[in-house]
């Protein structure tokens, strides 16, 4: 609820505190003398244009503050401030700011953080609901109604919500499924063709090095082939080095016992045989490792060619060929499995349309019923209000097929007739302004605990009444506050009826008075909260005028006690 409000160079206010409490507050003064300062202050700081005449002349700025305090944070409230990154402790007050420079520019601040004025606005319907002569929001606008219905209904709309998701899920994935088996079959035998050509190939994971490591190895032999043939001739044959090697060490193995030199030399003539005995297999060795087959080199080349072109018009590496033919021949598999997954897939969506068919066509017979007690409640509202030639009706109208949704398949408007025999009509529209705002008083009385914002405002509800539809109008504005017990809820009603201000539990007195005479007249507005005294003699002004009369001082007394 709205503890504080402080307003600093707004228009005819230089400086002013208020505080404020659960239950009824009432605002009373002579016309004109600012009482729409104060909600033209409250509206900046809630988010409204920032018009430079709000500030007060000779004034460089205008600022606003708002407090809220709260045992709980209106859902809408906490959502838009942890979207704005803006932190919210349990149990510490909101606190609202705007300031406005004469030359036009605008700050504005939730909890001491910058924020846009676009914030405020979006904070604004959960804080305070205004209903005046020009309202525009609040009940009279029809986006809010079905919620409201809901509410009054006790609806679990939830449950609706719950089954158009799962009808809008299954519905989607139906038509991409639908979608994908279509493109497939365009492309069918498309598909055919490259899998005809991989699959000729087969290409393996891993294959492409394999060959080209291959094709590297014979390149190489084919280009020492020669080297290879000509080193042959050199140990291979009677007349080759190592046989000539071998057979001086037998010639001189017969000898080698003879002289001890002979014997060393005979050594290591045999070490020269062995060292080249083990070059002659070495060369073996790599001539076997290096012989290459030209058809094999010509085979291993062809192929690696045929990989590599293949990947290059699928788009893709050599070792993703596999993986390629591999999803092939899963869509072509699927358009076979199609008919049988669409047939699963359009029974699933069939029956989470029926699920959602059957919750929203039990939460249009809930909102029916709903809408029949409410007009009945609200009927009963209008006579007190002098509004007995007028009539109410809640509309809850199917919409098409293409207008459902997460919140069923109705629309919701709150209508009226203010003649008999006249057609009905929205509110804004067929109601003139003191009948708006009986008409939403009704609304609100009917609606009771039915939720909305934290603080209600009606300005000048009891506009062109008095006598009994005056203290009807009071009483179901204290009502509507709770008693003002200290609990409840909150509101605020501006007034000139002293029925309607004898019913507040906190009164406020707004005054204008000129100052300054030598220095040129300066106006000022200011706001007292009245005590006992204090109210019993306001009510009497506004029963006798500005002479106040002892009748209208005891009047005043008994209007008071009455409550």
């Amino acid at each position: 609820m709205l503890t504080a409000l402080s307003i600093r160079n707004v228009v005819l206010i230089e400086a002013l505190d208020l505080s404020f409490a659960r239950g009824l507050g009432v605002l009373t003064g002579e016309t004109g003398a600012g009482k729409s300062i104060l909600l033209d202050a409250l509206g900046l700081v809630l988010g409204n244009r920032a018009e430079t005449t709000l500030v007060r002349a000779g004034a460089a700025q205008a600022s606003v503050t708002a407090s809220f305090e709260f045992d709980v944070l209106p859902p809408p409230v906490a959502e838009a401030l942890a979207e704005a990154g803006i932190a919210a402790e349990p149990g510490e007050p909101l606190i609202l700011r705007r300031r406005l420079r004469a030359d036009g520019g605008s700050r504005a601040y939730v909890n001491d953080q910058p924020v846009s004025a676009a914030l405020l606005r979006q904070l604004a319907p959960a804080l305070v609901e205004l209903h005046g002569q020009h309202d525009d929001r609040g009940l009279v606008n029809p986006r809010g109604h079905r919620a409201l219905l809901d509410r009054y209904a006790g609806a679990d709309v939830a449950a609706v919500e719950g089954a158009w998701a799962a009808w809008r899920a299954a519905t989607e994935r139906l038509e991409t499924a639908r979608a994908a088996i279509e493109a497939a079959r365009a492309e069918q035998d498309l598909l055919l063709a490259h899998l005809a050509e991989l699959t000729a190939l087969e290409p393996v994971a891993g294959e492409e090095q394999a060959l080209a490591l291959a094709r590297a190895d014979m390149q190489k032999g084919e280009k020492l082939a020669g080297d290879l043939d000509s080193l042959r001739l050199v140990w291979d044959g009677s007349d080759s080095a190592l046989a000539q090697l071998r057979a001086a060490a037998r010639r001189l193995d017969r000898i080698a016992d003879q002289h001890p030199l002979l014997a060393e030399a005979l050594a290591a003539l045999d070490r020269a045989v062995i060292e080249a005995g083990e070059a002659e297999e070495r060369l073996e060795a790599a001539a076997e490792a290096l012989s290459f087959d030209p058809a094999e080199l010509d085979r291993a080349e062809t192929r690696l060619f045929e990989l590599r072109a293949l990947a290059r018009k699928h788009g893709c590496a050599v070792d993703d060929l596999p993986e390629r033919m591999h999803a092939l021949r899963g869509r072509l598999e699927a358009i076979e499995a199609g008919d049988a997954a669409l047939a699963d897939l359009e029974r699933e969506a069939r029956e989470a349309g029926d699920r959602y068919r059957q919750r929203a066509a039990a939460l249009h017979a809930l909102r029916a019923e709903a809408a029949a007690r409410l007009d009945a409640a609200v009927a009963g509202e209008l006579a007190p209000l002098k509004l007995d030639a007028a009539r109410f009706r809640t509309a809850v109208s199917a919409v098409p097929e293409e207008r459902w949704g997460p919140h069923g398949s109705d629309t919701v408007e709150f209508l009226i007739a203010t003649n008999p025999g006249a057609d009905f009509g929205p509110l804004a529209k067929i109601a003139s302004g003191g009948e708006l705002s009986r008409f939403i008083l009704a609304l609100k009385v009917a609606l009771a605990e039915q939720g909305g914002a934290a603080t209600v405002i009606f300005d000048e509800i009891d506009r062109g009444v008095g006598g009994a539809v005056a203290s009807a109008i009071g009483e179901r504005l204290a009502r509507l506050a709770g008693g003002g017990a200290g609990e409840g809820g909150q509101l605020l009603a501006v007034t000139h009826s002293p029925q309607v201000a004898a019913r507040g539990t906190r009164h406020y007195l707004i005054a204008k008075a000129s100052e300054g005479a030598e220095q040129g007249l300066v106006t000022r507005t200011s706001v007292t909260l009245l005590d006992a005294a204090g109210r019993q003699e306001e009510i009497a002004r506004m029963l006798s005028g500005a002479q106040i009369t002892s009748e209208a001082r005891a009047q005043a007394e008994r209007l008071l006690e009455g409550v």
